[in-house]
Protein backbone atom coordinates (compact mmCIF):
# COMPACT_ATOMS: atom_id res chain seq x y z
CA UNK A 1 0.00 0.00 0.00
CA UNK A 2 1.37 3.41 -0.95
CA UNK A 3 1.20 6.65 0.99
CA UNK A 4 -0.42 9.60 -0.79
CA UNK A 5 1.97 12.53 -0.39
CA UNK A 6 1.66 16.08 -1.66
CA UNK A 7 4.30 18.79 -1.96
CA UNK A 8 4.06 22.47 -1.04
CA UNK A 9 6.60 24.64 -2.86
CA UNK A 10 8.06 24.57 -6.37
CA UNK A 11 11.42 26.32 -5.98
CA UNK A 12 14.88 24.94 -6.83
CA UNK A 13 15.06 22.51 -3.89
CA UNK A 14 11.59 21.16 -4.61
CA UNK A 15 12.47 20.72 -8.30
CA UNK A 16 15.84 19.07 -7.68
CA UNK A 17 15.16 16.92 -4.63
CA UNK A 18 11.63 16.68 -3.24
CA UNK A 19 9.68 16.14 -6.47
CA UNK A 20 11.99 13.58 -8.14
CA UNK A 21 12.45 11.64 -4.88
CA UNK A 22 8.71 11.54 -4.21
CA UNK A 23 7.97 10.50 -7.79
CA UNK A 24 10.55 7.68 -7.74
CA UNK A 25 9.76 6.16 -4.34
CA UNK A 26 7.85 2.86 -4.61
CA UNK A 27 6.00 3.48 -1.34
CA UNK A 28 4.73 6.91 -2.35
CA UNK A 29 1.87 8.04 -4.54
CA UNK A 30 3.04 11.56 -5.44
CA UNK A 31 -0.41 13.06 -5.87
CA UNK A 32 0.64 16.61 -6.73
CA UNK A 33 1.28 19.91 -5.04
CA UNK A 34 0.57 23.56 -4.51
CA UNK A 35 2.75 26.65 -5.03
CA UNK A 36 2.07 30.35 -5.18
CA UNK A 37 3.39 30.50 -8.76
CA UNK A 38 0.96 28.57 -11.03
CA UNK A 39 3.54 28.24 -13.82
CA UNK A 40 6.12 26.74 -11.48
CA UNK A 41 3.49 24.44 -10.00
CA UNK A 42 2.50 23.17 -13.44
CA UNK A 43 6.14 22.42 -14.26
CA UNK A 44 6.92 20.53 -11.04
CA UNK A 45 3.81 18.66 -9.88
CA UNK A 46 1.95 15.79 -11.57
CA UNK A 47 -1.18 17.74 -10.58
CA UNK A 48 -1.25 21.38 -9.48
CA UNK A 49 -3.91 22.05 -6.84
CA UNK A 50 -5.71 25.37 -6.60
CA UNK A 51 -5.17 25.84 -2.87
CA UNK A 52 -3.36 24.23 0.07
CA UNK A 53 -6.72 23.05 1.45
CA UNK A 54 -7.52 21.20 -1.78
CA UNK A 55 -4.13 19.51 -1.62
CA UNK A 56 -4.48 18.55 2.04
CA UNK A 57 -7.88 17.00 1.32
CA UNK A 58 -6.32 14.70 -1.30
CA UNK A 59 -3.32 13.30 0.59
CA UNK A 60 -2.20 11.45 3.71
CA UNK A 61 1.03 13.41 4.18
CA UNK A 62 2.54 16.70 3.04
CA UNK A 63 6.16 17.60 2.28
CA UNK A 64 7.26 21.23 2.47
CA UNK A 65 9.89 23.11 0.46
CA UNK A 66 9.00 26.70 1.34
CA UNK A 67 10.38 29.56 3.47
CA UNK A 68 10.17 28.87 7.22
CA UNK A 69 7.52 31.52 7.94
CA UNK A 70 5.29 30.06 5.22
CA UNK A 71 5.92 26.53 6.47
CA UNK A 72 4.75 27.29 10.02
CA UNK A 73 1.34 28.48 8.89
CA UNK A 74 0.68 25.79 6.28
CA UNK A 75 2.21 22.87 8.19
CA UNK A 76 0.13 23.77 11.23
CA UNK A 77 -3.00 23.67 9.06
CA UNK A 78 -1.93 20.34 7.57
CA UNK A 79 -1.28 18.84 11.01
CA UNK A 80 -4.70 19.97 12.24
CA UNK A 81 -6.15 18.26 9.18
CA UNK A 82 -4.50 15.02 10.34
CA UNK A 83 -1.68 14.93 7.78
CA UNK A 84 1.80 13.60 8.48
CA UNK A 85 4.58 16.09 7.72
CA UNK A 86 7.96 16.19 6.01
CA UNK A 87 9.29 19.53 7.25
CA UNK A 88 12.02 21.68 5.78
CA UNK A 89 14.66 23.26 8.00
CA UNK A 90 14.56 25.47 9.94
CA UNK A 91 11.02 24.58 10.92
CA UNK A 92 10.20 28.25 11.68
CA UNK A 93 11.68 31.74 11.81
CA UNK A 94 11.57 31.95 15.60
CA UNK A 95 11.05 29.85 18.70
CA UNK A 96 7.43 30.91 19.14
CA UNK A 97 6.59 29.67 15.66
CA UNK A 98 8.45 26.40 16.22
CA UNK A 99 6.65 25.83 19.55
CA UNK A 100 3.29 26.54 17.91
CA UNK A 101 3.97 24.01 15.15
CA UNK A 102 5.25 21.36 17.59
CA UNK A 103 2.17 21.84 19.75
CA UNK A 104 -0.11 21.42 16.73
CA UNK A 105 1.69 18.22 15.76
CA UNK A 106 1.41 16.80 19.27
CA UNK A 107 -2.27 17.66 19.51
CA UNK A 108 -2.99 16.02 16.16
CA UNK A 109 -0.92 12.90 16.84
CA UNK A 110 0.68 12.96 13.38
CA UNK A 111 4.22 11.83 12.49
CA UNK A 112 6.92 14.22 11.33
CA UNK A 113 10.44 14.22 9.98
CA UNK A 114 12.73 17.18 9.34
CA UNK A 115 14.71 17.22 6.10
CA UNK A 116 18.19 17.43 7.59
CA UNK A 117 19.29 15.93 4.30
CA UNK A 118 22.90 15.00 4.97
CA UNK A 119 21.89 12.94 8.03
CA UNK A 120 20.51 10.33 5.63
CA UNK A 121 23.76 9.96 3.66
CA UNK A 122 25.89 6.85 4.29
CA UNK A 123 29.08 8.90 4.66
CA UNK A 124 27.46 10.94 7.44
CA UNK A 125 26.24 7.86 9.24
CA UNK A 126 29.69 6.28 9.00
CA UNK A 127 31.19 9.46 10.49
CA UNK A 128 28.71 9.50 13.38
CA UNK A 129 29.37 5.81 14.08
CA UNK A 130 33.12 6.40 14.15
CA UNK A 131 32.72 9.45 16.38
CA UNK A 132 30.55 7.48 18.81
CA UNK A 133 33.44 5.07 19.30
CA UNK A 134 35.75 7.96 20.24
CA UNK A 135 33.67 9.69 22.90
CA UNK A 136 34.68 13.13 21.56
CA UNK A 137 35.84 15.87 23.89
CA UNK A 138 35.77 18.45 21.10
CA UNK A 139 34.26 18.97 17.66
CA UNK A 140 34.63 21.56 14.92
CA UNK A 141 32.38 22.41 11.97
CA UNK A 142 32.67 24.64 8.91
CA UNK A 143 30.10 25.31 6.19
CA UNK A 144 31.28 28.09 3.90
CA UNK A 145 29.39 28.83 0.69
CA UNK A 146 28.78 31.57 -1.85
CA UNK A 147 25.14 30.59 -2.31
CA UNK A 148 23.87 34.07 -1.41
CA UNK A 149 26.23 35.71 -3.90
CA UNK A 150 25.27 33.88 -7.09
CA UNK A 151 23.51 30.80 -8.38
CA UNK A 152 20.07 29.29 -8.03
CA UNK A 153 19.58 30.24 -4.36
CA UNK A 154 20.79 33.83 -4.64
CA UNK A 155 17.23 34.95 -5.45
CA UNK A 156 15.84 33.34 -2.28
CA UNK A 157 14.57 36.26 -0.20
CA UNK A 158 14.56 34.43 3.13
CA UNK A 159 18.11 33.15 2.62
CA UNK A 160 19.27 36.68 1.80
CA UNK A 161 17.54 38.04 4.91
CA UNK A 162 18.32 35.27 7.41
CA UNK A 163 21.64 34.06 6.02
CA UNK A 164 23.78 31.09 6.91
CA UNK A 165 22.56 30.59 10.47
CA UNK A 166 19.07 29.72 9.27
CA UNK A 167 19.98 27.97 6.01
CA UNK A 168 22.98 25.74 6.76
CA UNK A 169 23.00 26.35 10.52
CA UNK A 170 20.42 23.65 11.30
CA UNK A 171 22.52 21.05 9.45
CA UNK A 172 25.71 22.00 11.32
CA UNK A 173 24.08 22.34 14.73
CA UNK A 174 22.35 18.98 14.29
CA UNK A 175 25.63 17.27 13.44
CA UNK A 176 27.54 18.88 16.32
CA UNK A 177 24.75 17.89 18.69
CA UNK A 178 24.77 14.33 17.36
CA UNK A 179 28.53 13.91 17.53
CA UNK A 180 29.46 15.75 20.75
CA UNK A 181 26.28 15.33 22.80
CA UNK A 182 23.23 17.56 23.30
CA UNK A 183 24.09 21.25 23.01
CA UNK A 184 23.72 22.75 26.49
CA UNK A 185 24.73 26.35 25.87
CA UNK A 186 26.35 29.01 23.71
CA UNK A 187 29.63 30.19 25.27
CA UNK A 188 30.35 32.86 22.67
CA UNK A 189 29.06 33.99 19.27
CA UNK A 190 30.04 36.62 16.74
CA UNK A 191 28.42 37.72 13.48
CA UNK A 192 29.99 39.68 10.63
CA UNK A 193 27.18 41.06 8.49
CA UNK A 194 29.29 41.94 5.43
CA UNK A 195 30.43 38.35 4.90
CA UNK A 196 27.44 36.71 6.62
CA UNK A 197 29.95 34.88 8.82
CA UNK A 198 28.97 33.28 12.09
CA UNK A 199 31.57 31.98 14.51
CA UNK A 200 30.62 30.41 17.83
CA UNK A 201 31.70 28.15 20.65
CA UNK A 202 29.20 25.73 22.16
CA UNK A 203 29.03 23.59 25.29
CA UNK A 204 27.60 20.08 25.29
CA UNK A 205 26.14 17.78 27.92
CA UNK A 206 28.91 15.54 29.21
CA UNK A 207 31.58 18.23 28.99
CA UNK A 208 32.47 18.32 25.30
CA UNK A 209 32.95 21.63 23.48
CA UNK A 210 32.55 22.57 19.83
CA UNK A 211 33.19 25.45 17.46
CA UNK A 212 31.47 26.43 14.23
CA UNK A 213 31.95 28.79 11.31
CA UNK A 214 29.15 29.46 8.81
CA UNK A 215 28.72 31.71 5.78
CA UNK A 216 26.64 32.03 2.62
CA UNK A 217 28.71 34.96 1.36
CA UNK A 218 32.17 33.46 1.09
CA UNK A 219 33.25 33.34 -2.60
CA UNK A 220 34.37 29.73 -2.64
CA UNK A 221 33.61 26.94 -5.13
CA UNK A 222 32.94 24.21 -4.28
CA UNK A 223 31.33 24.71 -0.89
CA UNK A 224 33.55 23.94 2.09
CA UNK A 225 31.77 21.54 4.44
CA UNK A 226 33.79 19.85 7.15
CA UNK A 227 32.89 18.39 10.55
CA UNK A 228 35.46 16.75 12.79
CA UNK A 229 35.58 15.31 16.28
CA UNK A 230 38.42 14.05 18.44
CA UNK A 231 39.39 12.56 21.78
CA UNK A 232 42.31 10.63 23.21
CA UNK A 233 41.05 7.70 21.14
CA UNK A 234 41.55 9.41 17.77
CA UNK A 235 39.68 11.51 15.22
CA UNK A 236 36.67 11.30 12.97
CA UNK A 237 36.21 13.58 9.96
CA UNK A 238 33.33 14.25 7.58
CA UNK A 239 34.08 16.37 4.51
CA UNK A 240 32.13 14.58 1.80
CA UNK A 241 28.70 15.30 0.36
CA UNK A 242 29.05 12.70 -2.37
CA UNK A 243 25.64 11.09 -1.94
CA UNK A 244 23.07 12.92 -4.13
CA UNK A 245 20.31 14.74 -2.29
CA UNK A 246 17.66 12.61 -4.03
CA UNK A 247 19.24 9.46 -2.59
CA UNK A 248 19.32 11.04 0.87
CA UNK A 249 15.68 11.93 0.47
CA UNK A 250 14.84 8.36 -0.56
CA UNK A 251 16.23 7.12 2.75
CA UNK A 252 14.36 9.89 4.57
CA UNK A 253 11.11 8.72 2.96
CA UNK A 254 11.88 5.09 3.86
CA UNK A 255 12.22 6.06 7.53
CA UNK A 256 9.26 8.45 7.46
CA UNK A 257 6.96 5.73 6.10
CA UNK A 258 8.32 3.24 8.63
CA UNK A 259 7.62 5.66 11.50
CA UNK A 260 4.04 6.15 10.29
CA UNK A 261 3.48 2.40 9.93
CA UNK A 262 4.84 1.72 13.42
CA UNK A 263 3.15 4.76 15.02
CA UNK A 264 6.52 5.84 16.43
CA UNK A 265 8.31 9.18 16.41
CA UNK A 266 11.44 9.57 14.31
CA UNK A 267 14.55 10.89 16.05
CA UNK A 268 14.61 13.81 13.60
CA UNK A 269 11.01 14.88 14.13
CA UNK A 270 9.47 18.28 14.84
CA UNK A 271 10.88 18.25 18.37
CA UNK A 272 14.38 17.96 16.93
CA UNK A 273 13.56 20.96 14.79
CA UNK A 274 12.34 22.85 17.86
CA UNK A 275 15.54 22.05 19.77
CA UNK A 276 17.63 23.40 16.89
CA UNK A 277 15.45 26.50 16.73
CA UNK A 278 16.20 27.20 20.39
CA UNK A 279 19.96 26.98 19.76
CA UNK A 280 19.62 29.35 16.77
CA UNK A 281 17.85 31.83 19.06
CA UNK A 282 20.61 31.49 21.68
CA UNK A 283 23.26 32.16 19.05
CA UNK A 284 21.46 35.28 17.88
CA UNK A 285 21.13 36.53 21.45
CA UNK A 286 24.80 35.83 22.22
CA UNK A 287 25.97 37.72 19.11
CA UNK A 288 24.17 40.83 20.37
CA UNK A 289 23.36 43.95 18.36
CA UNK A 290 25.43 42.94 15.31
CA UNK A 291 22.56 40.65 14.25
CA UNK A 292 19.87 42.37 12.15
Amino acid sequence: MTMRIGLVGAGPWARETHAPALAAHPGVDFVGGWARDPAAAAAVFPRAFGSPTELFDAVDAVAFAVPPNVQVELATRAARAGKHLVLDKPIALDVDGAVSLADAVEAAGVRTIVALTRRFAPETRAFLARAAELGPVAAEAQWLSGAALAGKYAASAWRQEQGALFDVGPHVLDLLDAVAGPISGVDAARYDAGSDTWTAQLSHDGGAASTLSLSLRTPVVPTVMRVSAHSAQGTAVLESRETPSTECFRVLLDEFLAAIAASTDHALDVRRGLALQRVIAELRAAAGPTVP
